[in-house]
C-alpha cells in the first residue's frame, strides 16, 4: 500500500510517501506563507525521490484542519485534484491527530510516560486569543473532540491529573495554565506533519479492508473549521442601497 499524504494546514508544509508501513520519501518545511507555490514542486520532488509515479499510488491522504483558511483549502483541494485524477481513495486526518501522532512516538521526545499515567493534549495557534484543542488517551483514542477554546475556558475544557502538552500552542497553553498544575511540553512535536497524516490514513485503510469489515466506501473528507473566518464585509459603495432582503 502506497500512500501519498500532503499537509499545509498550519505553519508548515510537507508531503510524504509511505510504503507499506516503510517512509519512502519526506519533504517538510516550516513557513508562515507560500504553501500554494510550495506544495506541488515538494509532491513532485518526493514522488522523485521515492522514484515513483502517480500511477504507483493506492491512495492519497490530506489534513483537514483545523488550521488556516487558505491552509486547509489549498491542501484538500490539491489532494482532492490528484485523487480525481489518478482514480485513487483520499483519507482525510486531523491536523490535531497528526501532531497527537508525532507526540506519543518512542523515543526521548515521547511527552506520555509509558505507564500511560499522563493526557495528552495537543494545542494549536489559532493566532487569535483561543486555542484549537483536542486531547487524546495514550493509546491515540480520542478523550475530547476537536475544539475552539478561549482562554477563560481552557481549565474545564481540560482533563484532570497529569497533562503533556504538544502543538505550537503548547507554550502559551502552559503559560494560562500556571506553575501549579501537573504538565510536561513535548518537544519535536510544534506542527503537524505529512508522514504521521500518512500514518493515520494507511491505519484506516488497514481497518476498510479488514475481511471483518463491512466495506463502506469512506466519505469524501471535508474541511475541519472550527470557528468562522476573520473576515469584515466591505462597506456599500456611496449611492449603493443593496439588494433587498430575501
Amino acid at each position: 500500500m502506497v500512500i501519498l499524504a500532503i499537509e499545509c494546514a498550519t505553519q508548515a508544509c510537507s508531503v510524504a510517501i509511505l510504503d507499506n508501513g516503510r517512509l519512502r520519501a519526506h519533504r517538510y518545511e516550516e513557513m508562515p506563507r507560500g504553501h500554494a507555490e510550495r506544495l506541488l514542486p515538494m509532491i513532485q520532488a518526493a514522488l522523485a525521490d521515492a522514484a515513483l509515479a502517480f500511477a504507483a499510488l493506492d491512495a492519497l491522504a490530506a489534513s483537514t484542519g483545523p488550521g488556516t483558511y487558505t491552509g486547509v483549502r489549498i491542501g484538500l483541494a490539491t489532494a482532492r485534484a490528484l485523487a480525481l485524477a489518478t482514480g485513487r481513495p483520499l483519507i482525510g486526518v486531523t491536523t490535531l491527530e497528526a501532531v497527537a501522532r508525532a507526540a506519543l512516538q518512542p523515543g526521548p521526545a515521547g511527552g506520555v510516560d509509558s505507564a500511560g499515567t499522563s493526557t495528552l493534549t495537543v494545542a494549536l495557534e489559532t493566532k487569535r486569543a483561543d486555542f484549537y484543542l483536542q486531547s487524546f488517551r495514550p493509546d491515540l483514542s480520542p478523550l475530547t473532540a476537536p475544539a475552539s477554546v478561549v482562554a477563560d475556558d481552557v481549565a474545564a475544557a481540560l482533563p484532570a491529573g497529569p497533562l503533556a502538552i504538544a502543538g505550537d500552542a503548547g507554550p502559551r497553553l502552559a503559560g494560562l495554565l500556571g506553575p501549579n498544575r501537573a504538565l510536561t511540553l513535548v518537544p519535536g512535536a510544534d506542527y503537524p506533519d505529512a508522514r504521521f497524516v500518512a500514518e493515520a490514513a494507511a491505519q484506516r485503510l488497514a481497518a476498510a479492508n479488514h475481511p471483518e469489515a463491512g466495506r463502506r466506501p469512506a466519505p469524501p473528507p471535508r474541511a475541519l473549521y472550527l470557528r468562522p473566518p476573520d473576515v469584515t464585509p466591505p462597506p456599500p459603495r456611496a449611492g449603493h442601497k443593496g439588494l433587498p432582503a430575501p
